[in-house]
């Protein structure tokens, strides 16, 4: 690799070390694909600054210097080189006390895990292994730096990290590490809810996230993160039998595809159901359990801090996760306007969404409910390009209204504008037709007057 060369080249000039850390030999050492690459040096935060650009950087950022970090872009390729460091944590902070000028046994000795404790000269020559992050790499497992709880103590991120990494590559945690991870569940109420959330995103993505899923809940983490889930798992002797909505929860997570807020959508669909549960004749039901997940999805991804589209397009989801699942061909064109609408350019998601929503042992009845979906996005992307669905608008608006009945803004419009918009997406009144609509309008009127 040219840039990994070129920095060989200036530290071994200026007679300082260069290796090569990290993810980035995990991942060689594996055979994946590699665009951002970890060093660690004996050189301090200023040299390092002046040998990257020697080297051709292309801009050089200090965000991390203070803890000897300097970052460089070269090209396409993003690098971190780290003055080889000891870290030392003060009970209770998330922010270490930072020593310099350490071995580099020192430097991987502070690392989370082995297969992450790893280096090689940039310049080439032997794997630096002291950890036998190798073997463990063979053995497809993730164990723990030394004492595990230590680990954990210094930055309880790592296990949260620890799971992400089995369910990334495939791996077992190791016993002793994962009996750690259990023991120190607890430590994750120090840890900032953005952190926690970039790991979970990252989780959600991988091939198979009921793997981890189902760890966080097994080993307490859950507990911490979306305690409102492990509800999921409580089946109640109802007296009539019921799907497990846990189990289903995570199969149509798997089923659903690799985009964050489908994912979290799936994850979060049935987040209602214990808490609307009902027993009629030995028949459960969870009448409502959509709206009611909906404000519970807002709950937990604030809580989460997540960025408000990302809400708004989960909790949209989860309220309408449901409403295609009964979709028959009789539904008229005005019942597909209205969901298009109301899906709005999250329509794909939810469709996605649905598809994946259904978990039967029986495969013909879950091909016959993939087709239901497919039927109906065709049916959808038809309506569409007939007519732009979200530009449709009732005859009178809300100023209409008012200067109608000579009366002020209030929530007496709205059920009026309901009402219209739903006959123009039923085809029963034209979005022109001003005359019929106060027609309409007057009558609602004299009804409520009534």
């Amino acid at each position: 690799m040219q840039v990994v060369d070129a920095l060989a080249q200036a530290f071994s000039d200026e007679g300082r070390s260069l290796y090569l850390v990290g993810g980035c030999v995990r991942d060689e050492l594996l055979g994946r694909q590699v665009s951002d690459y970890d060093f660690t040096t004996d050189a301090e935060p200023a040299e390092i600054k002046r040998l990257v650009q020697r080297a051709g950087a292309d801009a050089v950022y200090t965000v991390g210097e203070r803890f000897g970090t300097i970052g460089a872009i070269f090209g396409e390729h993003q690098v971190e080189i780290t003055t080889y460091r000891s870290e030392v944590y003060t009970p209770g902070s998330r922010k270490p006390d930072v020593t310099f000028g350490t071995s580099l046994d020192g430097d991987l000795s502070r690392r989370d895990f082995t297969i992450n404790a790893m280096a090689r000269p940039a310049s080439g020559g032997p794997l630096v292994d002291p950890f036998e992050g190798r073997a463990d790499l063979d053995a497809r497992l993730v164990r723990a730096v030394g004492d595990p709880d230590e680990r954990f103590a210094e930055d309880p991120l790592r296990l949260l990290r620890g799971i992400r990494f089995a369910a990334q590559f495939d791996f077992r945690i190791e016993p002793a590490t994962r009996a750690a991870i259990a023991r120190n569940a607890d430590r994750l109420s120090t840890i900032s809810m953005e952190r926690i959330a970039a790991e979970i995103n990252k989780m959600l993505v991988v091939r198979r996230p009921s793997g981890p899923i189902r760890e966080l809940c097994d080993l307490g983490l859950m507990e911490w993160i979306v305690p409102e889930f492990l509800a999921l798992r409580d089946r109640r002797a109802t007296g009539a039998r019921h799907k497990d909505n846990f189990e289903h929860t995570l199969m149509v997570v798997d089923r659903a595809p690799p985009v964050r807020t489908v994912r979290w959508g799936a994850l979060l669909h049935d987040i209602a159901k214990p808490k609307v549960m009902s027993v009629d004749d030995d028949e459960v039901h969870f009448y409502g359990h959509e709206v009611v997940g909906e404000r519970i999805a807002r709950r937990i991804l604030q809580r989460l801090k997540f960025d408000r589209a990302t809400i708004d397009r989960v909790a949209l989801l989860v309220r309408l996760s449901g409403r295609i699942n009964s979709y028959e061909g009789e539904w008229t064109d005005g019942a597909v306007r209205r969901l298009v609408r109301e899906a709005g350019d999250a329509l794909d998601d939810l469709l996605s969404l649905s598809r994946s929503d259904v978990t039967s042992r029986r495969e013909e009845r879950v091909r016959a409910a993939e087709r239901r979906v497919d039927l109906l996005r065709e049916r959808a992307e038809r309506l569409k390009e007939e007519e732009d669905v979200a530009r449709i608008r009732p005859p009178l608006d809300g100023s209409d209204l008012m200067e109608m009945f000579g009366r002020g803004p209030g929530p007496w419009i709205r059920p009026i504008k309901d009402r219209l918009l739903a006959m123009v997406l039923d085809g029963e009144l034209a979005p022109d037709d001003r005359e019929r609509a106060t027609e309409i309008a007057r009558a609602m009127m004299e009804e409520v007057g009534a």
